[in-house]
């Protein structure tokens, strides 16, 4: 019987241990959250937004995770326009008017050796630009017999993407707190075309393949050149499936289709993250018929336009891409949307690099790179030049997480301006294939960080 009485005594005791515990850990500072009259933390840079217009109710609600997502919840309700794109009190526009999206550069910017171009040497050649094409339109109206009012171009020194390409610095592609990006934003997406053609590589290649020797539909790569009323240009992606529409799981990542809205958030995503290393992307509606058929003097472009029998116009990737019109798009019936990347300046201006990514993937059906099978592979990237000396190997790093965010698995190669030499950052440039699974992390991306665990 003394026995029974210890043990019953023991468990009371535990229970009772248990039970203040309980009290004093978990239900006593609830208790004292809810009885503490709420006040501003101290040295808060958000303390001067006090004054601000009263939040809504929903913004309002004392749930931690409402809070998380609501980065403007003292300032005005995101007002949206015709296009569904965010106002002026729009989250993303409050959340880079935050103190730490205002830090000065470090280390500051002294000289004309800290920014790409010089700003003399610039404007001289793109006045030499605008001349020649003055002088090639005035012919091409003159073999046509073609009579217009039309008053030549002239170049604008205040045009955004003249001062996007005299803002490149050693630091990103624009400044923290750059206001010609909002700027170049709205003019891409609102000034008309005045040219279409498509990119360089392209045009290299054009008519040097064989398109009964294609394997693979690569026609999903289609994009053209789309110059602007300012005498900009733009890399224009259209529209090529759904929002929606995830990768299918068979597919490689070599033949994935590539995303407009991928380049566009990727660019966010690259802005958020303060890496400023994506050019300037924006969505557009783009009339195909008069804002590309008819402004095009690339007769190779002009064939591939046809009419499907929904009535809708449509065009395809002549070769090296794809020569059959099951991979073309279609405007509904005129009306397509897509990304426009700003254009970065002329490698006459500014040559860059391009490199092979030391963590490349194997583009075949079953082969392997070394990286993929040897998990001390970064030992021997870190005796090569220049990544065992400068900052390369940390920026392939960062490259590699921002790559695992959007989920790219098709960085083959980066670029880098000369320029700024090996510790000089890289561009992330074609983002297309990324946001293609929103429900699978490709760990495998993060080889470079977890290999060389810097």
């Amino acid at each position: 019987m003394p026995v029974l009485r210890r043990d019953r005594l023991l468990t009371l005791l535990l229970l009772g241990a248990l039970l203040s515990a309980d009290l004093y850990f978990h239900l006593w500072p609830q208790v004292q959250r809810q009885l503490r009259p709420r006040e501003q933390p101290r040295g808060c840079p958000c303390a001067g937004r006090a004054s601000s217009p009263a939040p809504a109710p929903a913004a309002a609600s004392s749930d931690p995770r409402t809070a998380a997502h609501n980065f403007s919840r003292a300032g005005p309700p995101a007002e949206q326009d015709g296009g569904g794109r965010s106002g002026p009190g729009s989250k993303l526009q409050a959340l880079f008017a935050h103190p730490l999206y205002n830090v000065p550069e470090e280390p500051p910017l002294l000289g004309p050796e800290d920014s790409l171009l010089a700003s003399q040497e610039a404007l001289r050649y793109y006045r030499r630009k605008v001349a020649r094409w003055n002088r090639r339109q005035r012919m091409y109206k003159e073999q046509l017999n073609l009579t217009s009012f039309d008053p030549p171009l002239q170049l604008r020194l205040e045009a955004s993407w003249v001062q996007f390409h005299l803002g490149i610095n050693r630091h990103g592609l624009y400044s923290r707190s750059s206001p010609v990006v909002s700027k170049l934003l709205h003019d891409m997406s609102r000034f008309p075309t005045i040219s279409a053609d498509y990119s360089q590589d392209e045009k290299a290649l054009l008519g040097a393949c064989d398109c009964t020797q294609i394997v693979k539909p690569s026609g999903v790569h289609l994009k053209l050149v789309l110059r602007f009323s300012d005498f900009g240009k733009a890399m224009f992606k259209p529209m090529r499936q759904q929002r929606d529409e995830e990768t299918p799981e068979d597919f490689f990542y070599f033949i994935d289709f590539q995303r407009h809205n991928a380049e566009i958030a990727a660019f966010h995503l690259d802005r958020i993250l303060d890496f400023r290393r994506v050019p300037p992307t924006v969505g557009r509606l783009v009339n195909v018929t008069k804002e590309i058929l008819e402004v095009t003097k690339n007769e190779i472009l002009q064939s591939v336009f046809f009419v499907s029998p929904a009535s809708n116009v449509c065009f395809f990737a002549k070769c090296p891409y794809m020569c059959k019109t099951e991979y073309a798009v279609c405007g509904n019936p005129h009306m397509l949307e897509g990304s426009l990347s700003a254009y970065l300046p002329s490698l006459n201006l500014a040559p860059r690099l391009s490199v092979p990514n030391p963590w490349i993937r194997s583009y075949s059906l079953a082969g392997k790179e070394e990286w993929e099978v040897n998990p001390l592979y970064c030992d021997t990237v870190k005796q090569i030049y220049p990544y065992n000396s400068s900052n390369r190997l940390l920026n392939i790093i960062d490259m590699a997480i921002f790559d695992f965010l959007i989920g790219n698995m098709d960085r083959h190669h980066y670029e880098m301006f000369t320029k700024f030499g090996d510790d000089g950052f890289l561009i992330h440039l074609d983002n297309a294939r990324g946001f293609g699974r929103h429900s699978h992390d490709e760990i495998s991306i993060l080889a470079p960080l977890s290999q060389c665990c810097r």
